[in-house]
């Protein structure tokens, strides 16, 4: 049985599994495979960027920094428009 963890994610109540890291949940929220470095697996661009509790993490450091239950997590991706 896999112990779950309540996180906010974009304003709203989500689960995560306990011992996931950043990486693991933008990997997850995206649908996309990442590499360490938080880039995509297949070569693509990513285009998003993440917080938790109001500081934004560089990708490098995705794959570090683990997710606590009650961690506010915002992942933003970028638009093109005019």
């Amino acid at each position: 049985m896999t112990t779950l963890h309540t996180v906010r994610l974009n304003g709203a109540d989500h689960e995560v599994p306990a011992g996931s890291t950043l990486l693991g949940v933008v990997a997850d929220l995206t649908g996309h495979a990442l590499r360490a470095d938080g880039s995509r697996a297949d070569g693509g661009r990513l285009g998003v960027a993440a917080a938790v509790g109001g500081t934004v993490v560089p990708r490098g450091r995705w794959v570090a920094r683990d997710i606590a239950p009650g961690d506010e997590i915002e992942i933003v991706t970028a638009v093109q428009g005019g």
